[in-house]
């Protein structure tokens, strides 16, 4: 073998080897980016089932809040009602003194 050609052949293994190299760090990136795609996309449902979880939770808690609503509507009325009673009541004792 020849000076040259022994030089041929070491730049021939070494650019063997650079390939070699960038093929293995290629495949790293691309199981890598695979591995990350996969985690954005379950994060992507666990964001939706938290907004979910969230609506949820908003339209019970408005709807909770309506009820409470309604219910001091209707202590207000009996309150009304009991006062007007009473009112009466004095009225009628007022007359009968």
């Amino acid at each position: 073998m020849s000076t040259s050609a022994s030089i041929a052949a070491d730049e021939f293994q070494a650019l063997e080897q650079k390939v070699l190299r960038a093929v293995e760090i290629v495949k790293r990136e691309r199981e890598q980016r695979a591995a990350a795609e996969a985690e954005v996309g379950r994060l992507r449902e666990e964001l939706a089932r938290t907004r979910e979880e969230h609506s949820s939770a908003s339209e019970a808690a408005a709807s909770e809040l309506d009820g409470f609503r309604q219910e001091r509507e209707q202590v207000r009325q009996e309150r009304e009602q009991v006062r007007q009673r009473v009112e009466q009541m004095l009225h009628q004792m007022d007359e009968l003194l």
